[in-house]
Order: structure tokens, then sequence, then C-alpha cells
């Protein structure tokens, strides 16, 4: 079934979620990305376990749940994998691969540690780490020994300046069904058009040169978001705008008939490294949480590979836990703490599309349990988890809700704890980040330039441990 020492190109985008026409957005021009798209496997129903850029990217290199590896919050606020957990460019490695970073990482303060023998975080923006990408091809890819090469791109996350790249048009623009048809929103919408283009027309080159060198015929493309875009009621929220992922397989030449087609599946981030080994006839680690679908993709299973899969929040800017279940049929959330019904991470709040906003989504209290019948209400904005007719729905997707978090030892602070620990990275970030730059902005993840974006160190003191208490273990 696997391609035992074929080679993986990943690449992977901030903030980005399915905003793309190959998903249905209009007025988004990527043609590099439609292009493939069609000549690979297009993935409709995949799922970061977490909203938020670290948590997210953590599972889809580790095959681990945010709370099983410990990145449960952000990385430059200090929250850090717990020792010993294997990352994918560490087990390939193991298999005798060859493994590069290039470019946008959001899993460490320090990037030599994840695993990666080339690292080189010195920027992230599109141009830069193509351009690096096909000069490492040109030098090193073309040998007999297999390689993993990330290529991690800035340009899709916030702000979207106009003097980097061309800002769509407002008025061609289809504005997503989870945000209200303003100006303010068309505005926002066009700078984030504008930063698809640049990076799409990027990944436009790197695919030509894997071609041009050949290499195509032996390698794995593979393209993913980390989580929903950064807009509201996306990014941050447990809704399919903020965990729904784009994620596009592509197979090498040798095998392209596996392509050109739609795989439907429930798929969540834990699931793509566990895939990619199978792929590649490499072994699974036993404490892997998530399932390979490589037979699924293949041809070699057609049963379905999940009913269901689990997402997650813990902290961003602030301690807001929130646990869910997904089916194909239903969602099912819990939030564990009071919260308003819309929580704003900072960069979304300081969007034009905040201001269109209704102010009373940010006031009213949020549901402490939610469930939405996706067969009928694919936008999940009618909670029916106190309808009697949905009671035995209700309670089946809370048992499995509560089962996961068992068996997985999802334990959360106290809501004390859990804020006391938020407010204090937040007050020591904010320090570092002045010492760093005073004159950039103020939050670290839009600094493409990775020496200026890193913190040295980890806060790790006083971050909850796996019991809920108060550890130094990140």
């Amino acid at each position: 079934m696997g391609d035992a020492g074929a080679n993986v190109i990943f690449i992977h985008w901030h903030d980005l979620g399915r905003h793309l026409p190959c998903y249905g957005a209009q007025g988004v021009v990527s043609p590099a990305l439609d292009r493939l798209a069609a000549q690979g496997i297009l993935f409709t129903d995949a799922h970061a376990t977490a909203p938020l850029c670290s948590p997210a990217r953590g599972s889809l290199f580790t095959g681990q749940y945010p709370h099983r590896n410990g990145l449960i919050g952000l990385a430059h606020h200090g929250f850090a994998y717990h020792p010993g957990v294997q990352t994918l460019p560490s087990l390939l490695a193991d298999g005798g691969y060859r493994t590069v970073l290039i470019g946008m990482q959001h899993e460490s303060t320090d990037p030599t540690t994840l695993g990666f023998d080339t690292v080189d975080v010195s920027e992230s923006r599109c141009d830069y780490v193509t351009d690096e990408a096909i000069g490492w091809l040109e030098r090193e890819g073309v040998t007999d020994q297999p390689f993993f090469l990330t290529a991690g791109f800035f340009e899709t996350h916030r702000p979207y300046p106009d003097d980097e790249y061309d800002h769509a048009d407002p008025n061609a623009i289809g504005v997503p069904d989870f945000l209200p048809d303003t100006p303010d929103v068309r505005a926002d919408l066009a700078g984030l058009h504008g930063s698809i283009t640049k990076a799409d027309a990027a990944v436009g080159r790197l695919l030509d040169a894997v071609a041009r060198l050949g290499l195509d015929r032996n390698t794995w493309i593979v393209f993913a978001t980390d989580h929903g875009v950064a807009f509201p009621r996306a990014k941050s929220t447990l809704y399919a705008p903020g965990t729904g992922i784009a994620m596009i397989i592509a197979p090498p030449r040798d095998r392209s008939a596996l392509g050109g087609r739609v795989y439907d599946g429930l798929f969540s981030g834990v699931d793509l490294a566990p895939t990619l080994l199978d792929l590649l006839d490499r072994p699974i680690p036993v404490d892997v949480d998530g399932v390979s679908h490589a037979p699924a993709l293949t041809g070699a299973d057609e049963d379905p590979v999940r009913t269901e899969l689990f997402t997650e929040k813990t902290y961003h800017d602030a301690y807001d836990p929130i646990r869910a279940v997904r089916t194909k049929e239903f969602s099912y959330i819990e939030n564990y703490a009071p919260r308003p019904e819309l929580v704003l991470p900072l960069d979304i709040a300081d969007s034009e599309s905040a201001r269109s906003l209704d102010p009373q989504s940010t006031i009213v209290p949020r549901a402490r349990h939610e469930l939405y019948d996706l067969r009928f209400d694919p936008r999940e904005q009618n909670n029916l988890a106190r309808d009697p007719a949905y009671t035995e729905t209700a309670a089946d997707l809370a048992g499995r809700l509560a089962r996961w978090r068992v068996e997985t030892g999802d334990e959360l602070p106290e809501e004390a704890v859990g804020t006391a620990v938020a407010e204090r990275f937040m007050r020591e970030w904010m320090v570092r980040s002045k010492v760093i730059d005073p004159g950039e902005e103020p939050l670290p993840s839009r600094r493409p330039q990775g020496a200026r974006r890193e913190l040295d160190g980890e806060l790790t003191v006083g971050i909850p441990s796996s019991s809920g208490t108060v550890g130094t273990d990140g």
C-alpha cells in the first residue's frame, strides 16, 4: 500500500481555514491550489484539533491532542511539548529521511528542538520560503535519500498590508455565510484575498520546481491550513468555520491514479501524522491518538475511518475551556467557564470585521451546552441542546465526549487557576515583546521574521499540569 522511500513536501498556511475556491469561496484567485486540488485528494471534512495556531499545529506534527502533547496554548506564551513527545520529522528521521523546516512554525520558541535536521525560520514570507525551498531541492533533493520538507507561509495571517500585495476588489467578493455582508467585512476580506493570491503564486513556483527537477515522480505534496479563518465566529471557536481546515494530499506522479477525487470522510488533525507514516510504510507509534486514513485513500478499505472527531480549546489570549464532538450529522459543544457568546482573539478584535458585529454577541452569556443538527443547520445557528426532540442525541454525544476526555486524560484546571495562568503569560509576554522590538505590532505571531517572532526561553512556570494543578511541565 505505502510508498517506502517516497518524499514529502508539506506546505502549510496560517489562519485560512477553507477559504479557497476549491471549497466554494467566491472571488479568491488561487490557480496553483486549484490545480493541486484537481490533481490530488481534496478533503472536505477535515478539522483542526483546536481553533488556534500552536495547539492545532502541534497535533498535525505529533498525532496527539493538545492536552496530551502539552501544547495547549500558544508557544510564544510559554506552552510547550511535554518531554519525550515525538514529532513527525523525528519519526521520519529514524527511518532515514532528511528533514527540513523552512519558514513558519508555531510549535516552539526553539525550533531546533522540533526534530528537523535543517532549520531556517529567519523569514516566513512566502517568496523567501519558496526561494529557499527550491534552492534546497536543487542542492539536496535530487539524491536517493528521501526527504521531508516543510514550507510554512505567513501571508494569510493578519494584518493584510496593502504595501506587500494588491488587495482584491471588495465588490467581487463572496462573503461567507457566517459573516455579515458589510463594507467593513468586504474590505477586510479584500486584504485576505490579496494575501491568498500572493501565497498561491509562491506555491505555483514551488510545484513547478518540483516538476522541473523530476521530483514529482516520487513526492507526496501535502497542503494544509492550521485552523479556521481569522474572522469573527471562526478562529478561536469550535464551530466549523473555526476548526474546519483545507487539506489536499497529492500523490506522486507514479501513483497519479489515486488523485483527482474528493475525500468526504471525517478527518482530524491528529490523523495526518499516522496517515503519512502509513503512506510511507513507516511504523505508527502506539501513543499516537490519530488514525491512519491511508487504506481509504489508496482504495484498500472503503469503510468510514471515523464516525466522530473531537476538538478543544483551553488557552489563547485568555483561559477559555471548551470541548466538542462532531459527527457527520451533529455538532455538540460543552463550555466549561462562563464567557460571552463570542470571545474575539486580539487580532480579530482589532479588525475591520469586528466593527460589523452585533455588540450583543460579545455580551450575551454563552450556553453551557450547544447542539446543532448539521443536516438542517450547517451554520450552527440554532442551539437544540434543550429541545426535547434531541434529548437522546444530546445525551449520546455528551457521553462520547465524556469518555474521550477520560480516555485521553483531559483534566482542566479550576477557573481561578486557569485565569491566573492566562493573565500571567500575557503580562510576561507583553514585557518580552517590548524588549524584542517596541516599534512592532504587539502580537508576536504577526512578525514574519522568525528571529524576531520567537522568544528566547519558555515561560513554563505555573502552567497547569495534566492533573489540573499548577505545575512546571508545560
